[in-house]
């Protein structure tokens, strides 16, 4: 049996961004830079005597190992790109090749060393270079193992990155001139942690072109990344490089990874995180973190994957050193059901008060904020959270909803093998929607009457389980339940509309209202009318059993 086995395919992790040297040489230090860090916290128990329960997260490296057969290619103390890795001990040459479940590490920093290089820092543009040819080296090592039967045509790879590694993975993707080979038709998936996607923002001013001390320009926006990116004539249309034309890789093959939590990144004494500001992970802002589809017209396309949690930007309790990006990472790189979620806002209702002073002709505004925690069946985090305590919410303003009334919120994949009950053939998890009941505005004065800061035109969480069809004649079973007060109520099957091949969407549609002396529902003043759209799919529909 080949060894190589859909969807297991090597994977190259590519680490973020070192400030100094100093910081560069600890980097090069560590065989797996920073992948192999865990974390250790305290869970509430419901003994409220008893001592909180110690969680370990062993680190992304060694829960590839330990649960998906996944290993590092170091040998006998050397790297691949090393020469002597295929070198014996008695000098002689190895048959030393590679299995499809490898974690290659790019140490790209290794010649800005001074411990392992010349202290010369490549430019971005080098980096991006030198990535093409360890793709091709893992490549090359890949199809020299007979038992992985893989033709070098065939060979694909995932790019994992964390922070600035992400737009060094993509420029290799994006650039032509920095991938002269071709080796970006060998990636199938690519994940990002954190990155900068958008630049980075300090104060709200994006870093300057000019401030090229420790190449920090390369996270400028309007100069610098449209130039590595090959976006300039995509920046000048839309003024942002947060964008991944798809004829160079497509956007349905891109995870984002956004962490919410500024207050545990304590870089710089803190420096950055106050620099950056709210709705950061303490260096890079919510809103630069994510990617879009960019058509070969020049229009925006489709969003990228993305999924949210309370980590800050690196450290022990950093986003990659997390329980939900490593779930989020593996049913991405592996799972089999993948639900991309929309909401779609098809009323909003004033309080009548306020309703009146704009059919008066006075202007109303109010920002409205929409919380989504999801969590998979059986486990004890979410796969994705925003709330509004935590800056990660989606916003509408008034004056703009029915242009912004469809708002992608995000991902989630579900795998077969994390099931509860491995008898059972549906996939479910629990969505929470909250919409916050906003602060209004007339004329800009603060309307203040009848309001109840925290509170909500509508909250309520539903479930939503899936049947994924057996075979070409069967279609998806999806059914759903509003939990309500506390009450599970009874469960609705959807009607499921086919999108094309690979997609079908059901619609679940929700209201604010009132119940009245008699039972009776009436629509609530102030309230949201709307539908919650959910496209399915299924992911890694090759993929064998492991």
């Amino acid at each position: 049996m080949p060894v190589i086995k859909a969807p297991y395919f090597p994977i190259i992790y590519v680490r973020g961004y070192a400030m100094t040297r100093d910081e560069i040489n600890q980097t090069t230090a560590d065989p797996f830079c920073g992948f192999n860090l865990g974390s250790t916290v305290y869970r509430a128990v419901p003994d409220k005597n008893q001592q909180p329960r110690k969680y370990v997260f062993e680190s992304p490296v060694v829960r590839l190992g330990s649960e998906f057969g996944y290993s590092d290619v170091y040998e006998d103390g050397y790297d691949i790109v090393d020469p002597e890795w295929e070198v014996a001990a008695d000098g002689k040459p190895t048959d030393n090749s590679l299995t499809g479940r490898s974690i290659v590490i790019y140490r790209y920093y290794d010649p800005a060393s001074t411990l392992l290089g010349d202290g010369h820092t490549p430019s971005i543009e080098g980096f991006a270079k030198g990535l093409g040819t360890l793709v091709a080296r893992v490549r090359e090592l890949v199809c020299k193992n007979p038992a992985n039967g893989m033709a070098p045509k065939d060979f694909r790879c995932y790019l994992v990155a964390h922070s600035m590694g992400g737009l060094v993975c993509r420029a290799f993707l994006q650039n032509p001139a920095l991938d002269p080979g071709n080796m970006r038709a060998h990636v199938d998936k690519f994940f990002t942690y954190a990155t900068p996607h958008n630049g980075i923002d300090l104060l709200g001013i994006n870093t300057p072109s000019w401030l090229t001390a420790f190449d920090i320009d390369n996270f400028n926006r309007q100069e610098r990344m449209p130039e590595y990116l090959n976006l300039k004539k995509a920046y000048a249309k839309h003024s942002r490089v947060d964008l991944i034309p798809e004829e160079s890789f497509s956007s349905r093959k891109v995870f984002c990874m956004v962490g919410t939590n500024r207050m545990d990144y304590d870089t710089a004494a803190g420096l950055s995180r106050t620099f950056v500001g709210n709705g950061s992970d303490g260096l890079v802002r919510i809103a630069n973190a994510t990617l879009m589809g960019l058509d070969a017209n020049g229009s925006i396309g489709e969003p990228c994957a993305k999924a949210f949690t309370f980590r800050s930007h690196s450290g022990y309790f950093g986003i990659v050193n997390s329980e939900e990006a490593f779930q989020n990472l593996t049913r991405f790189l592996f799972g089999d059901v993948r639900v991309d979620l929309w909401l779609d806002i098809e009323d909003i209702r004033l309080p009548t008060a306020v309703q009146v002073e704009a059919d008066a002709g006075r202007s109303v505004n109010a920002l409205y904020q929409i919380e989504v925690l999801a969590s998979p069946r059986g486990k004890l985090w979410y796969l994705s959270r925003r709330t509004a305590e935590e800056d990660s919410v989606a916003c509408v303003a008034h004056a703009n909803w029915k242009e912004d009334r469809a708002q992608y919120l995000s991902s989630i994949f579900l795998a077969n093998r994390a099931k509860v009950n491995p008898k059972r053939r549906s996939l479910a998890y629990s969505l929470t929607l909250g919409i916050r009941a906003p602060d209004y505005e007339i004329e800009r004065r603060l309307w203040v009457n009848e309001h109840y800061e925290g509170g909500y035109l509508f909250r309520n969480a539903l479930i939503l389980e899936m049947v994924p069809p057996r075979n070409e004649n069967e279609m998806w079973k999806v059914k759903y339940s509003w939990q309500g007060s506390g009450m599970l109520a009874a469960e609705t099957v959807l009607d499921v509309k086919p999108l094309d091949k690979e997609r079908v969407e059901v619609v679940v549609p929700f209201d604010s209202h009132t119940i009245e002396a008699d039972g009776t529902h009436k629509p609530a003043f102030p309230g949201v009318k709307g539908s919650l759209r959910f496209v399915i799919s299924a992911w890694n529909a090759d993929m064998d059993d492991y």
